[in-house]
């Protein structure tokens, strides 16, 4: 999925490096973990380090054990988010660091660090295949190829039947015509719903607004993340709300059930008006 780069400034840069001077210290204090404990952890597996709940919910299903997330879940946006000095000491002892092309600061703090985790790029967008190909290949990484499998199964199970119950939802019958923030797309596929526009991540212009309305969309689909607010005010389309991270059990299953349950409360008021 594209995303847009988001500069980090060179105030932020400056803290984080002022921070890796921090680090330093704590990293000599725990370089050997054999006579606190520290080693027990391997026995999970691998030391995961996530950026986001995005990224630590796609591990555990990989089969990860042992994740820890850095941004808080209550962040609304967090590309703005600022690391901390205990945020460096985590990333230390990490032997995979997740995270996102659009989190600017991910790679610094890996640097700021000196860490040796080897850095992970994930390719964040709850679309079934690529979840799929995702959890398959970081499974690999980890080497817990057998748990994400088994997760991967259930997911289709939970998938295929989310996606029948939409189906029998539609509103006369018919697939529905939406439009999509960029980053809900997902949602509008697992519906059987068809993608007549998208939008975003910047807000709507008057010309898109109108090319948008003019498809005559029953539905929007905004990222509950990144939403500008009623995106066709005018149009008749009724916006749903889709929420793309998930919580702090890192369960990715419930995003998908929380989706549906909109889209499916959705679909029946629309009915209900006809």
């Amino acid at each position: 999925m594209a995303r847009t780069g988001v500069r980090i400034p060179h105030t932020r840069t400056s803290a984080l490096l002022a921070l890796s001077a921090v680090l330093a210290v704590t990293a000599a204090g725990c370089g050997d973990d054999s006579s606190d404990g520290g080693s027990d952890s391997k026995k999970d597996g691998p030391v995961v380090v996530a950026t986001t709940t995005w990224e630590g919910a796609f591990a555990k299903a990989a089969g990860a054990k042992n994740v820890t997330v850095l941004v808080p879940s209550s962040t609304r946006h967090a590309p703005d988010y600022d690391p901390k000095p205990s945020d460096l000491a985590t990333v230390a002892k990490a032997d995979f660091v997740l995270y996102a092309p659009f989190e600017p600061y991910a790679g610094k703090i890996k640097d700021a660090a000196g860490s040796k985790a080897e850095l992970v790029k994930v390719d964040l967008d709850n679309d079934a295949t690529k979840v799929r190909g995702e959890v398959a290949r970081l499974g690999g990484l980890f080497g817990t190829k057998a748990a994400a499998a088994s997760w991967t199964k259930t997911f289709d199970r939970e998938y295929a039947a989310l996606a029948k119950d939409l189906k029998a939802a539609w509103p006369g019958g018919t697939s529905p015509a939406v439009v999509s923030q960029v980053f809900t797309t997902w949602s509008a596929r697992m519906a059987g719903a068809r993608t007549v526009g998208t939008y975003g991540p910047e807000a709507v212009t008057a010309g898109q607004l109108a090319k948008l309305s003019a498809k005559k969309p029953a539905f929007v689909l905004d990222n509950a993340h990144m939403s500008t607010g009623k995106v066709l005010p005018d149009s008749g389309a009724a916006q749903v709300k889709i929420v793309n991270y998930p919580g702090e059990d890192l369960d990715l299953l419930p995003v998908y059930r929380d989706a549906a349950a909109e889209l499916k409360k959705a679909m029946k008021a629309k009915k209900a008006k006809k």
